[in-house]
């Protein structure tokens, strides 16, 4: 090849470097159009904060594949999970991005996503339906824990203390018997339930099953533990504890008969299978009861077997 020619080869060459580079977007590779608020992982009963896990996804790739594995966590087994990232654009209207489970995730819209750099607005929380939260507190949310308690249909127990200290240490944490030290119904899978208020009155019920994460952020004061037994409305039953049995085989029954409660009155005869168990098999046994009505002082009465409850 002579001058000339390689002359005419680098000239050619420089002419298409420059002609590919007009053909580039005019943004950085790392700019796109929604900035990240908060992103959240799971179904519509079980969903866990993913913002940081997320943000570190993204400084290793733009595009991954959206598995269980990646995010450490199954919040809600047997059922397919939903990513959602909560984003705003640039006119600050808010858009809320869905990836289903096994899907591609690529970045390529979100403004800052490979540098991670989004996602840290304590006022940005967001819960499932992306709604914000009150304040600018990241410990506010939307319910106002009343209980808790951890077992099977049949048998469960009180974890209402325990869940407050758990709640203290962290807001997300990975619920099982070791977290509230007891099996209540060995070789059944058991399940986490809070029962709340939401901010009309209303009561909800939040399940978990075992081995879940459970993520505070949708509950009032939850990493102060500051919340339950909370004070009713006034004209509201509370049912503060149960016992049944008799002379030293007594059965604590406060969940069980909390959980039939289905308005603000209360009647059904006493007998084993109103409480699922049966603390002294072939003996007439007696129930005790605490309650008390809205915020009036509490209440105790004491009904034999076979005999009818009535409250208040």
């Amino acid at each position: 090849m002579n001058r000339r020619d390689l002359t005419l080869g680098t000239g050619s060459a420089l002419l298409a470097g420059l002609l590919a580079g007009l053909a580039l977007p005019a943004r950085a590779d790392d700019d796109g159009e929604f900035v990240i608020l908060h992103a959240r992982y799971g179904t519509e009963r079980g969903h866990v904060d993913v913002t940081d896990r997320l943000r570190d996804l993204a400084r290793q790739d733009r595009r991954f594949k959206l598995t269980n594995e990646l995010f450490g966590v199954d919040p809600d087994p047997g059922r397919t999970k939903t990513l959602r990232i909560f984003a705003r654009d640039r006119q600050g209207q808010e858009r809320t991005f869905e990836y289903r489970e096994y899907d591609w995730i690529d970045g390529a819209q979100f403004i800052g996503w490979g540098g991670g750099d989004w996602g840290r607005g304590d006022g940005d929380r967001r819960g499932w339906h992306g709604g914000e939260r009150r304040g600018e507190r990241r410990d506010e949310g939307e319910f106002s824990i009343l209980y808790a308690t951890y077992g099977t249909r049949r048998r469960e127990v009180d974890v209402t203390e325990r869940l407050r200290e758990l709640a203290r240490r962290d807001q997300r944490f990975r619920m099982g018997n070791d977290s509230f030290g007891i099996d209540p119904d060995p070789g059944q899978t058991k399940r986490l339930r809070i029962v709340a208020l939401d901010r009309s009155g209303h009561e909800r019920s939040f399940e978990y099953p075992e081995n879940a994460w459970v993520d505070g952020a949708q509950f009032v004061g939850w990493d102060g533990g500051d919340w339950g037994p909370a004070r009713p409305p006034a004209g509201r039953l509370v049912i503060e504890s149960a016992s049944y049995g008799i002379e030293g085989r007594w059965a604590d029954v406060t969940q069980a008969l909390r959980a039939q409660l289905r308005s603000e009155r209360f009647e059904a005869e006493v007998r084993n299978e109103l409480f699922g168990v049966d603390p002294a098999p072939g003996r007439r046994k007696l129930l005790s009861v605490t309650y008390r009505w809205g915020n009036d002082p509490s209440n105790t009465v004491r009904v034999n077997e076979g005999d009818r409850l009535r409250l208040p």
